[in-house]
């Protein structure tokens, strides 16, 4: 019977390598144990009904043996000149260790560019997903070879955590040279504490001490794993960080976490789905249930995942712009029900020249409370146009407000007259709007992302007004709202 419960629990997996997992920090060898248990492990999952996809950091590490070449160089074209050299051969080692089991291998070699565009990104979550349906193990890394700043992932574990969101993998794994996050670096510090479960990657950062991991070779270290949780865990995806040293610890949480799911099951005979990871209470449930817990560190995934576009919005394209909202807006737009979509009303400005279809920042533009001397309240209220108590509803007041709304003298002496519908746009200059003048008194910081439905002119042109203007002052309108697919950090 138990049996019976393990296939229908079979998962997607996701394990990341990093170089130092890979090859020695000093020799640049290949670390041939590590690797071997690594493909042990990935051929157990597989046996066990697991879809695995591997993460594997190295190309450039290899690169540094191949050329014996002492150290990692600085230069972007040496970098890149010894990914191409290391890539082949790091490929070739896993297939000729996967092959001693006769397990097909696939490389994919991806960029933040190949999936900025909403087709391509499609395609390859299509093509990863077809290889996994085929037995295949996908082996991903980050094509460093062509790879510049403004389109690399910046490190493999975000790379990990993006590729989790695209196949909506079950688990992320984030193998490293610590069994779990601490308090502070255990290898410095003896009062350095693990961190078993969390929760909220925002309430941790507080806690811990992360700028003292990672190794020469690398380009992480434990912050940047945080972020990859951050990512994963907003998409749904449990994210655990355990040694490279074990490998098979993989198997053992796996299986940890499966018999939580099943003996939390009610004990009565009806027939009842398994619950989700999320659904228990991890922090007091292994002394209830007895379970030997494997060493790791697990970050719970959300309980409202976010949906697929929201997620390859965010993470995936690298934003073109920016469109500065009110606080009134994106009071609107924290809450769920908005569906992340932004009518003209709560644009102040626009930052920087992006086209329709692209991704910009959503910005907001607020007094400092210093500054200011009013209370968030009345700053918000303010932002949507009126001097009085805002509204219980927000929404009303938000998608109401046009160029002809009526403004008190409080309001008019800060947002100026409504008067130019049009505006020039200049790069990588703020876009104030004639309603609000430059100065140091305001803030401005981003709050999320979202893909813009018209260009950068255009949402200038129609800042701050009723949306029923759009036809007029554009000569067609696709949508009443400038910005969709909008995601609010919390």
């Amino acid at each position: 019977m138990r049996s019976s419960k393990q296939r229908t629990l079979s998962s997607t997996i996701v394990i990341k390598l990093g170089t130092s997992s890979i090859v020695h920090e000093e020799t640049h060898q290949p670390l041939l144990s590590i690797l071997s248990s690594v493909v042990e492990t990935v051929i157990h999952l597989r046996s066990q009904g697991h879809k695995v996809v591997l993460v594997s950091s190295g190309a450039i590490g290899v690169g540094l043996r191949t050329m014996n070449i002492p150290q990692r160089p600085k230069s972007l074209s040496k970098k890149q000149a010894l990914s191409a050299i290391g890539q082949g051969r790091l490929i070739a080692l896993w297939d000729n260790l996967f092959g001693q089991f006769d397990q097909r291998t696939a490389q994919i070699l991806l960029t933040r560019g190949d999936i900025s565009d909403r087709t391509r990104y499609l395609n390859a979550v299509n093509t990863i997903r077809e290889l996994l349906s085929m037995g295949v193990v996908p082996i991903v890394n980050e094509n460093d070879t062509i790879s510049v700043s403004e389109i690399k992932f910046g490190d493999n574990d975000t790379l990990s955590a993006i590729t989790s969101s695209m196949i909506h993998a079950d688990y992320l794994f984030l193998l490293t040279d610590v069994d779990g996050l601490y308090t502070a670096n255990p290898r410095k510090d003896p009062t350095a504490r693990k961190i078993d479960v969390v929760t909220s990657v925002t309430d941790i950062r507080a806690q811990v001490s992360t700028s003292t991991l990672g190794s020469s070779l690398g380009t992480g270290g434990m912050e940047t794993k945080l972020i990859a949780a951050e990512i994963a865990t907003a998409a749904g995806v449990t994210t655990i960080i355990t040694s490279s040293k074990l490998p098979s610890m993989i198997i053992d949480t796996i299986d940890y976490y499966t018999a939580l799911r099943l003996m939390s099951l009610p004990s009565s005979g009806a027939a009842s789905p398994v619950p989700k990871l999320q659904n228990i209470d991890l922090d007091h449930v292994n002394t209830a249930l007895d379970l030997r817990r494997p060493p790791h560190t697990v970050f719970k995934p959300s309980t409202v995942p976010t949906r697929d576009l929201k997620a390859w919005t965010s993470h995936t394209l690298y934003p073109a712009g920016g469109v500065i909202i009110d606080i009134g807006a994106h009071t609107v737009l924290s809450r769920r029900e908005s569906g992340g979509r932004l009518l003209p009303a709560g644009v102040i400005g626009v930052r920087g020249s992006f086209a329709s279809g692209q991704a910009v920042r959503i910005l907001v533009r607020c007094f400092p409370e210093a500054v200011s001397g009013e209370t968030e309240d009345t700053t918000a209220a303010l932002s949507l146009g009126h001097t009085s108590t805002p509204k219980p509803e927000a929404e009303s007041a938000f998608a109401s407000l046009s160029r002809s709304s009526s403004r008190s003298s409080l309001s008019s002496s800060i947002t100026g007259d409504l008067t130019s519908d049009t505006q020039t746009i200049m790069d990588d200059d703020f876009h104030a709007t004639d309603e609000v003048e430059e100065s140091d008194s305001w803030e401005v910081k981003e709050v999320g992302r979202g893909l813009a439905n018209y260009n950068s002119v255009q949402i200038s042109r129609v800042k701050g007004l009723n949306s029923s203007r759009i036809p007029q002052l554009l000569g067609y309108a696709d949508t009443e709202y400038v910005v969709e697919n909008i995601t609010i950090r919390s």
